[in-house]
Order: structure tokens, then C-alpha cells, then sequence
């Protein structure tokens, strides 16, 4: 599932007739990135939620044809935050028993992470979602955001309630695989949001992780558009690390 439902207020006056998702960088929308790589790692299947000039997505994306991928649409009426938002889709993204579970990507990013490798974590899940009900991936605290979000223990793979020994601050990089148990007491319209839910889990101990090091940037302001635009066009996608746009290369 790709998530498209914002606003995308910090990127006005952009984003006031063009979803954000539709933004253009080297040429290309945000969205067809992920649309292209996750076909590339042998995914059939993506659903993309929208509210905000949701018709716009419809009539850019079509059924996913040209993508060489089959794209299935949530419509929100109102807004339901990111878990509000996957609660409404689930009987898109997973069997009708509840017990398949799905990735999920934040449409305005920008990533070059293999997304095949989300496949065995997928197939991990399945078998054991009595002890993992989400793993998420994380990055190095970009510029924007140096606090992180979740405390990783490399060496168990799992997240961490609270800072302690073996323990690092990341930051969530937006991509995850979910099993639909952590989503079942949302309302399918019932605004509710990602980050409680997790917490809980990874207090329960229910939440692994992984460490990834290469290129992403979060595409939030017109400033990082820009930058990601004319890094693309320059085709520099072997630019060292310490050139990357706003250091945010890892």
C-alpha cells in the first residue's frame, strides 16, 4: 500500500491544485518511483489510499497498466490519519481471514532501497504473527529530524521501548510490513494514528526492525523537491554520500 492521503501542507503552494503525490522530480511523479520498484521486486498488487484531490491520483494512475502493476484505490472521505487510513483498506490488502499481512509505504519519499528484500519479511510475519506484528525500516536521523523516532537493538533486530544498553535512536524511514492483528481494534472510519499503535506493540516486544543505509529522502518542502529534481536530472544516482542533497544520502 502506498499512503497518499495528505495534505501535503509544508509543500503549498505546490500541492494547492496538485496532490502531493503527483509532484514531478527528474521527470517523473514521486509516486511512479515506488510504483516502478515494487513492480521491479515482483509485487502484482498495490493499494493507494487518497482523500485530497483524489481524483487527480485516479486519472493520472489509471489501473497500474503502463506500471506493469495492478493499482487498487481507498477513497477517504475525511481524515483518518495513517492507521485510520490502513484500517479503511484492509479488505484490500489482505484475506478474508485477516491473518495476511502487507507492506506499507509512505508515497512522499523518495528511496532506492531493494524492495524485494520486503518479500521474506512478509512470508516471516505469516508464520509468526503471534510474536511479530510489525517490522519497520529504519535510517540515520536526517537533518530535519535528529531526535528519530524508535530506539533499535541491532543485535536482537527488534525496537526497543526506551533507550538502554546496545540501542540506537533512528529514525522511521516511512516503509514497513504490517499483519493485519496490530490495525484490529481501528474502525475502518476512525481517525487514528500510526505511532501509538507501534509503540504498544514494541513494548509487547511484537515489533523487529532493520537498518537501512542507503539513499532516501523525505520529499516535505518545495526546497527538497527542488534538490531531489536536480540531483535526478543530473543522473549522479553514484553521487557520494557526503553530496547528496541536504546530506540526507546515507
Amino acid at each position: 500500500m502506498l499512503l497518499a492521503a495528505g495534505r501535503g501542507e509544508r509543500m503549498r503552494p505546490l500541492t494547492d491544485t496538485c496532490p502531493k503525490p503527483l509532484l514531478r522530480a527528474g521527470g517523473k511523479m514521486l509516486i511512479e518511483y515506488h510504483l516502478t520498484r515494487l513492480a521491479q521486486a515482483g509485487f502484482s498488487t498495490v493499494v493507494i489510499n487518497h482523500a485530497y484531490l483524489g481524483e487527480q491520483i485516479e486519472a493520472a494512475l489509471g489501473n497500474g497498466e503502463r506500471y506493469d502493476i495492478q493499482i487498487l484505490y481507498s477513497a477517504e472521505q475525511g481524515v483518518l490519519e495513517t492507521a485510520g487510513g490502513i484500517a479503511k483498506a484492509l479488505p484490500l490488502l489482505t484475506d478474508g481471514s485477516m491473518h495476511r499481512p502487507f507492506a506499507i509505504i509512505s508515497a512522499d519519499i523518495f528511496c532506492q532501497m531493494e524492495l524485494s528484500g520486503l518479500r521474506p519479511i512478509l512470508q516471516r510475519i505469516q508464520t509468526e504473527a503471534e510474536h511479530t506484528l510489525a517490522h519497520l525500516v529504519l535510517i540515520d536521523n536526517p537533518p530535519h529530524h535528529p531526535e528519530g523516532d524508535f530506539c533499535w537493538n541491532a543485535e536482537q533486530g527488534a525496537l526497543a521501548p526506551t533507550i538502554r544498553t546496545g540501542c540506537r535512536k533512528l529514525t522511521f524511514s516511512g516503509i514497513g510490513v504490517y499483519h493485519p492483528a496490530l490495525f484490529e481494534h481501528v474502525a475502518p472510519d476512525q481517525a487514528v494514528k500510526l505511532a501509538p499503535l507501534l509503540h504498544a506493540a514494541i513494548a509487547a516486544g511484537k515489533v523487529s526492525g532493520t537498518y537501512y543505509s542507503g539513499t532516501w529522502m523525505d520529499i516535505g518542502t518545495p526546497e527538497r523537491l527542488h534538490a531531489l529534481d536536480a540531483w535526478l536530472q543530473a543522473n549522479r544516482l553514484d553521487m557520494p554520500r557526503s553530496t547528496f542533497p541536504d546530506g540526507e544520502n546515507k
